[in-house]
């Protein structure tokens, strides 16, 4: 594949500097149009040989274009934070809003290139990741991002002379040093190098392979390239997300939340004894060493007022402060709008011995945001298969994942609601969306079902908990989650 790419590409100055004012124009339009009209943001992954030029030329980019709305992201070796969390949390993390554009050195492709030149993967595990980062980027892409990738080409030769050149600058020493390593695996890096660009270059993320002999063809194939791809991405026009098709009333249909049983009670006393017995073993289970090493993701769903925060209480009441957070998800924020959705949730993951609490979660593409027609058909069906792939995620980093559905009758909700209503520290706890959501009830007990069959997995399973009687559910949930710790330990 990159013998085509091997043969002299070469630009002499005075076309290049012909050409330059052409090439910023062609640029600056579709930036300013993608700014002004924010349906979409770009990524543009930038990788390759060392002493290829390509800081040079992400140097020119950011004169041809509008510096302002231009991030560049460079990655070395995770730090502290990077290293507690999942690989691409970083990545997520620094996702550019719609109408903004980032480019990133050292990509989620560096650890994979780097572990397979020096034979640290063995081909399953290399296909392993090469398969995950497919995912991740399919994902980006349907949740308009431009992705663009440039694998910048250099002969040994020239990547040898670049290096000497460099290494006479001053103070150039300790940066050269890396790049002279990367010179002994020249060979190499390009192999795999090709091995990864015809696995992971698709139509929504495709590999663009760049020969850097000559500065000048470099950069203006660069900038053309993306000139060429923005335009062809503003063509496609704005993306609208569809309603989902009403559901015909009177429909019924049984799912695995109908089969909860409700009936299940708890007297006081031995709910108190429980109670107190069960937290106590977790926080012996949280304060062992072995657990600093994994961390924990909770999730609670369930009904309108089934007991989703009584619950989450009294699981924190015997955990140390300082491991733990609690996060209330309700609707998207226009920052967290403007970027694909499991941007918000990736980015409060928690370090390694640490718990994430979400009352509310990623589920709500699938229940709330499918049911009142917030997310397209295509969205929402979509988010089970996205979901089970962050999930997997995050097991295969070490969390342990909860997942509950809290559950209620549609006659005790309404109870619930009237007591609210009736008692003045509880009324903040009812909306007129509660008494909206509550005329949808057949509805979110589909949705619920649908989400509980295609999201309930080895690695993250649901409990469904009955919580009509709220002594029941809550000694349910602090007993599932400490079998669960123990079994992890």
């Amino acid at each position: 594949m990159f013998e085509s790419a091997r043969l002299p590409q070469k630009m002499d100055k005075k076309t290049f500097k012909k050409l330059e004012p052409k090439i910023r124009e062609s640029l600056l339009v579709p930036q300013l149009e993608m700014i002004e009209k924010k349906n979409f943001s770009t990524i543009i992954v930038v990788d390759g040989l060392d002493g290829a030029g390509k800081g040079e030329c992400v140097a020119r980019l950011y004169a041809w274009m509008d510096a302002r709305h231009l991030i560049c992201n460079a990655y070395g070796d995770p730090m502290d934070e990077a290293r507690l969390r999942p690989p691409l949390w970083r990545y997520w993390r620094d996702l550019p809003a719609k109408g903004e554009t980032a480019i990133v050195f050292g990509s989620w492709y560096q650890q994979v290139l780097r572990n397979r030149i020096y034979d640290q993967t063995d081909d399953q595990e290399f296909g392993n990741e090469l398969a995950k980062i497919r995912r991740f980027e399919e994902m980006l892409a349907n949740e308009d991002t431009l992705l663009l990738k440039f694998w910048f080409l250099l002969p040994r030769e020239d990547q040898e002379r670049r290096l000497k050149k460099i290494g006479k600058k001053k103070n150039a020493a300790r940066h050269v040093l890396a790049d002279w390593a990367a010179l002994k695996n020249h060979a190499k890096a390009s192999t795999v190098g090709e091995e990864i660009i015809l696995e992971t270059s698709k139509g929504h993320a495709p590999w663009f392979v760049i020969p850097s002999q000559d500065p000048e063809y470099r950069d203006s194939a660069v900038g053309q390239t993306l000139a060429r791809e923005m335009k062809l991405k503003l063509a496609d026009g704005e993306t609208h997300s569809v309603a989902a098709p009403p559901v015909v009333g009177g429909l019924k249909r049984k799912t695995a939340v109908d089969a909860i049983d409700l009936t299940a009670k708890l007297g006081k006393a031995d709910y108190e004894k429980q109670r107190d017995e069960l937290q106590a073993r977790l926080s012996d289970l949280s304060d062992r060493r072995r657990f600093s090493r994994n961390g924990m993701v909770l999730v609670f769903q369930g009904n309108d007022a089934a007991g989703k925060g009584g619950a989450i209480r009294r699981v924190i009441r015997p955990l140390d402060p300082r491991i733990y957070k609690v996060h209330s998800i309700s609707a998207p924020t226009d920052e967290e709008k403007a970027r694909p959705y499991l941007w918000r949730f990736w980015r409060r993951l928690p370090r390694r011995g640490h718990i994430a609490i979400f009352d509310r979660s990623w589920y709500e593409r699938v229940l709330v945001e499918r049911v009142e027609g917030y997310a397209g058909h295509g969205d929402w069906l979509r988010a089970y298969s996205e979901i089970n792939e962050f999930e997997e995620e995050l097991a295969d980093f070490g969390y342990i994942i909860c997942k509950f559905w809290l559950a209620i009758s549609a006659s005790e909700q309404l109870r619930r609601f009237k007591a609210r209503e009736d008692t003045a520290y509880k009324q903040h706890k009812i909306t007129d969306d509660d008494w909206r959501n509550r005329l949808k009830w057949d509805q979110y007990t589909i949705a619920a079902g649908d989400m509980v069959d295609r999201t309930s997995t080895s690695f993250a399973p649901w409990t469904l908990v009955s919580s009509e009687s709220k002594h029941h559910a809550r000694i349910e949930v602090l007993k599932t989650i400490c079998d669960r710790i123990e079994e992890t330990l």
